[in-house]
């Protein structure tokens, strides 16, 4: 397999965390890559030119994180990253859908502020920021699981990418349950190991 990636990619991220959780990191083939630049290797397999892409090994193109996630379920023996039925089911994939969401606010946001802040630009990330704080407040109210499944994961790799790229805005505060919570998870080897490059 080959997957296509950016080393800063909290999406990138859930997926390796994946990989890792289920022993199967070593057959995965790692493409640096930046997607901006659209390179004609990566538009090749993917037309969005996003990170992450993975090339199964018959040839088949995947995108975007949540699909390559439950493909990477499907191979090898190990507990599923996706619970197959019943709460345990519904509650990580509403994780992974409010992780997801968090960074949906987040990747972009970031872009914005690097550029001259217009009244639309103002509010739209002042909503982007809104949306964040009423997640971590959700979270904090009924904080996850413990465990490593796609909700928890997809959950770290948010607060990380809090952390990592919004560090003057610290989310912590007032939130001591969520906190704790991310610390023991941050200490997880398929957490760990896939922490973002310092600087």
């Amino acid at each position: 397999m080959k997957l296509f990636y950016s080393a800063t990619s909290p999406y990138v991220r859930k997926v390796m965390a994946c990989a890792i959780a289920r022993g199967i990191d070593g057959q995965i083939e790692r493409v640096a890559c930046n997607p901006h630049l659209s390179a004609a290797d990566l538009t090749g397999q993917n037309p969005l030119s996003k990170v992450p892409t993975l090339t199964t090994e018959d040839g088949l193109a995947l995108y975007d994180s949540p699909v390559i996630c439950e493909f990477l379920d499907s191979i090898g023996e190990a507990r599923p990253m996706f619970p197959e039925h019943g709460a345990a089911r519904w509650r990580a994939l509403k994780l992974q859908a409010l992780g997801d969401g968090i960074l949906d606010a987040s990747v972009p946001r970031r872009a914005e502020l690097a550029k001259s802040q217009d009244e639309g630009r103002i509010a739209w990330i002042a909503r982007q920021e809104a949306i964040v704080a009423r997640s971590l407040d959700a979270l904090e109210a009924d904080p996850p699981h413990h465990g490593i499944d796609i909700g928890t994961i997809s959950i770290a790799a948010a607060l990380g990418y809090l952390d990592f790229r919004f560090a003057h805005q610290p989310w912590r505060e007032g939130r001591p349950r969520l906190a704790a919570w991310y610390a023991a998870i941050a200490a997880e080897p398929c957490i760990a190991a896939t922490a973002p490059p310092p600087g």
